[in-house]
């Protein structure tokens, strides 16, 4: 084990996975200490067995027990050295009435969730963070909340040396929509944009770092899978084994803090630092 640490910050179970599996993965191949901070605990997925959330017998306190331990499990495949769960109510998504719930992240006070991220940034000292940008990626608010969050907690603490924003490029997401629509012709549906018009994402000029994850994309894959319960939702899954390594034999990110002075783009978060 180095003395390095990685942090990730994700508002439910399952986003480690999808988001920086492979990140999660490799370092801990590495011997870079991994913590993983999950801020909800995802009440507002589906329940085992595909019941919705605005569904009668959707049961909350059985769909957190399945959520935490398919959570357990994914750290495990991932290699997740430490995992904190801050223990808020999913907020669902942007405009959902929940969004108003007393306990919802979404509804909570930013200084609140990130006195508690900066304790653990004290606790762990981690050199590099990463979270979700500031529109959460695609908008979704408790994403956004993790983002204000993690840099409130970075700025009460200091501790990080660098801070990086996930990050999926507005081209890529084109190209993965024209696959989708080649390869997965029953799927094209859940794909109906413009493809040099995507809803979200960045521009590919934008992105730092990009890192070489390849080696592990079965574990990522593995890792997705342990959120059995979420698996209807998790549209990846169903692609075949090719296409998956096609779309996430590599991970983006883009690098908002350093004092560093590693030179960009990188191919290494931990540039600068070993």
């Amino acid at each position: 084990m180095s003395d390095l640490t990685l942090m990730a910050v994700h508002a439910h179970p399952d986003d480690e996975a999808i988001g920086t599996g492979g990140l999660l993965a490799r370092c801990a191949a590495e011997g870079v200490r991994t913590v993983l901070i999950t801020c909800t605990n995802g009440e507002l997925g589906d329940l085992p067995g595909g019941v919705k959330p605005d569904h009668e017998e959707h049961d909350v306190a059985a769909v957190v027990a399945a959520r935490r331990e398919e959570l357990r499990r994914s750290c495990d495949i991932l290699g997740v050295s430490h995992l904190e769960m801050l223990g808020y109510h999913d907020s669902g998504m942007m405009g959902w009435p929940q969004n108003e719930h007393p306990h919802a992240f979404w509804h909570t006070p930013v200084d609140e969730a990130a006195a508690k991220i900066a304790a653990l940034m004290e606790t762990y000292r981690p050199q590099v963070v990463v979270t979700y940008d500031e529109n959460g990626f695609y908008g979704h608010p408790d994403h956004i909340q993790a983002n204000r969050a993690t840099l409130a907690a970075a700025a009460m603490c200091g501790v990080p040396r660098k801070i990086y924003y996930t990050a999926v490029s507005r081209q890529s997401i084109g190209r993965l929509a024209r696959l989708v629509r080649d390869t997965m012709p029953d799927r094209a549906g859940d794909w109906e944009f413009d493809p040099d018009d995507p809803p979200f994402g960045i521009d590919e000029a934008e992105i730092t770092t990009v890192l070489d994850v390849s080696e592990f994309i079965r574990r990522k894959r593995d890792a997705m899978a342990a959120h059995a319960s979420q698996s209807e939702n998790i549209e990846f899954l169903r692609m075949p084994d090719e296409l998956f390594g096609q779309v996430f034999g590599a991970e983006s990110f883009v690098r908002v803090r350093d004092d560093t002075g590693a030179p960009l783009p990188e191919t290494d978060l931990f540039a600068g630092l070993r």
